[in-house]
């Protein structure tokens, strides 16, 4: 019995520090996107970012060890959401349904993640210098996976040809991530408020419909 308790209270210590762990990198990840899309990779330090984070610095170099790592676990954070937003494209048969939740997701995480959307976004204007091996291989990858599926969807007359497929995925990048990587442009342009709940959602809809229009669907 007694090795039993001992077990089980081993167990219940590693699953307390593995959560412990798990709130930890999430704080840090936040305090990251905010302090990396202000200053940039070489502008930002740890300690900045602990500060944010309002943790001790040693824990930012115990969870990821340094700077650059932490920098890559944003980039990489925030692909990998927007790569699971097109997961409805394997996952709906009809191009409706996959594209109004695609959209839809999309425009959740420039709301949700505003910040990571700007990491990523001046890490590309800026060359990819870290970034470029996983854009020619794993986003490549994704993208071409994307791409097939648009084709596809032309080829059996369920959406209008587009053309070429990729200038469909840019289109809606470029309106869903506008809201995150211009959210100070598009404040101003709302009578110096951000948008609220309500209004977000309208736009979500909009930018929807908008999309769906334009390869021939009706929302």
């Amino acid at each position: 019995m007694g090795n039993v308790m001992v077990a089980a209270k081993a167990r219940s210590s590693s699953r307390s520090k593995e959560k412990i762990r798990e709130e930890n990198e999430l704080i840090i990840l936040i305090a990251a996107e905010k302090v990396f899309a202000k200053h940039g990779l070489k502008g930002a330090t740890t300690k900045q970012i602990a500060d944010m984070a309002i943790l001790p610095k040693s824990n930012i170099h115990y969870y990821f060890h340094t700077k650059l790592n932490l920098y890559r676990y944003v980039l990489e954070s925030i692909l990998v959401d927007w790569m699971k937003a097109a997961d409805t494209f394997d996952t709906f048969d009809e191009p409706r349904e996959a594209i109004r939740y695609y959209v839809g997701a999309k425009m959740d995480l420039s709301r949700t993640r505003p910040f990571g959307s700007k990491v990523w976004a001046n890490e590309i204007i800026s060359g990819a210098p870290v970034m470029e091996e996983i854009l020619s291989s794993r986003l490549k990858k994704w993208v071409d996976t994307c791409v097939n599926s648009i084709n596809t969807w032309i080829e059996l007359k369920k959406i209008v040809n587009v053309g070429d497929a990729h200038t469909l995925l840019y289109m809606i990048w470029a309106t869903t991530q506008h809201y995150a990587d211009f959210e100070y442009q598009v404040k101003i342009l709302n009578n110096g408020k951000r948008l609220t709940d309500a209004e977000f959602e309208e736009k979500k809809q909009q930018v929807i419909d908008l999309v769906l229009r334009s390869v021939g669907l009706n929302p």
